[in-house]
């Protein structure tokens, strides 16, 4: 016997749940499976930032600002904690303060470089000594990435009519038909969801597809004693280099050569600097990236010292103990591209690799890719 919806969703991370969100706005009867009991992937370690300001212009650029206007929405509308802290990108280089000049003369974004001394005037979590200049971003949103699959999980459910399967492969898909353990439905389309672990449904399209698989290395403090507050994300002038709305600043050759004459071994990992703070007062740091197919399963404390060495260099936090370490795994394109939409057959769509910027661009993508729903 048959259980029936309009369209299967496969994968509960934030790419399959933005999906299953657009799909449910334009009256569709949505089932999400989820092969673990929650979703636990990339989803689940990241900084939880809505990173507006390192997304390339243009339409990734819209995809991020259409992102941050639904995190808004779904903070009013599920209690989801969402806190509009901006951002501060820390140079305390001449080069890295140059290319903030480049960036802001070549831009309309509402972005503001700040003196030393305004920039305090931001936030008090920074060392001032050595800065040369900051750049201050009003958009920058930050969530915490473990709530947030859940409760939107949860208010999909209850508001949407979205059927949840957690704990529940998907063994094949044979439209109209879908197969798992337990049950047999019938649905009309599906959307491949499912990160990280994308060869599982279809080995032979993913084998031919421009991606790797990216780990990254990530810290949690203790909670900060007595309120004590971050205020804005904190980055510093190395993370430049790693984000695509600065590549056309021609500053930036300057920058790279530096760091990779100075800080080869944050090069060789990948490694670039970012602190967020979540609702309980801990703050997240990190992180690095290493890329390749077969993802070791040990980490390297090495890595974690090193974030640590730079993070100290300019963050002043009252409690700098550390209570988790984790990895993450993320699909991450090898062409240079921001995404991979796929159709291996006909009603089968495959939605994956967007190289860790999931929260931000998520909702953006699925916008686009159910438009023709």
């Amino acid at each position: 016997m048959y259980q029936q919806a309009d369209t299967a969703v496969i994968g509960a991370g934030i790419v399959g749940l933005a999906t299953a969100y657009h799909l449910a706005l334009k009256g569709r009867k949505v089932v999400v499976f989820e092969r673990s009991p929650r979703a636990l992937g990339a989803s689940y370690r990241n900084f939880g930032n809505v990173w507006t300001l390192g997304q390339q212009d243009g339409y990734i650029y819209d995809r991020a600002l259409y992102g941050r206007g639904i995190w808004q929405q779904l903070a009013r509308e599920t209690g989801l904690p969402a806190e509009e802290s901006g951002s501060l990108l820390l140079a305390y280089h001449a080069d890295e303060a140059g290319v903030l000049e480049e960036f802001v003369s070549t831009s309309s974004r509402d972005v503001e470089i700040l003196t030393p001394e305004a920039a305090t005037r931001r936030s008090r979590a920074f060392r001032p000594e050595g800065l040369k200049a900051a750049l201050w971003s009003p958009l920058e949103i930050t969530v915490d990435p473990r709530e947030a699959c859940a409760r939107l999980a949860a208010w999909l459910e209850s508001e949407h009519g979205v059927t949840f399967r957690f704990g529940t492969a998907v063994n094949g898909i044979q439209l109209p038909h879908i197969e798992t353990k337990n049950e047999k439905w019938k649905v009309d389309k599906v959307y491949v969801c499912t990160g990280y672990d994308f060869e599982t449904l279809y080995p032979d399209i993913f084998a031919a597809a421009p991606l790797t698989r990216c780990k990254l290395q990530m810290m949690r403090t203790v909670p900060q004693p007595e309120g004590w507050q971050l205020g804005p994300t904190l980055v510093t002038g190395m993370s430049m280099l790693h984000y695509a709305s600065f590549a056309h600043c021609p500053g930036l050759k300057s920058v790279k050569r530096r760091v990779d004459a100075t800080l080869p071994e944050y090069v060789k990992y990948g490694i670039h600097l970012m602190v967020t703070q979540n609702g309980a007062g801990e703050l997240s740091l990190g992180d690095s990236h290493e890329y390749g197919l077969a993802v070791d399963p040990f980490d390297k404390e090495h890595i974690n010292d090193l974030i640590l060495q730079f993070i100290n260099t300019f963050l002043q936090a009252p409690a700098m103990g550390i209570q988790e370490r984790w990895h993450g795994i993320y699909p991450k394109l090898t062409n240079g591209g921001h995404d991979l939409v796929l159709h291996p057959e006909p009603g089968v769509t495959i939605v994956n690799g967007m190289g860790g910027a999931g929260m931000t661009l998520s909702f953006g993508l699925a916008r686009d890719v159910t438009a023709v729903e």
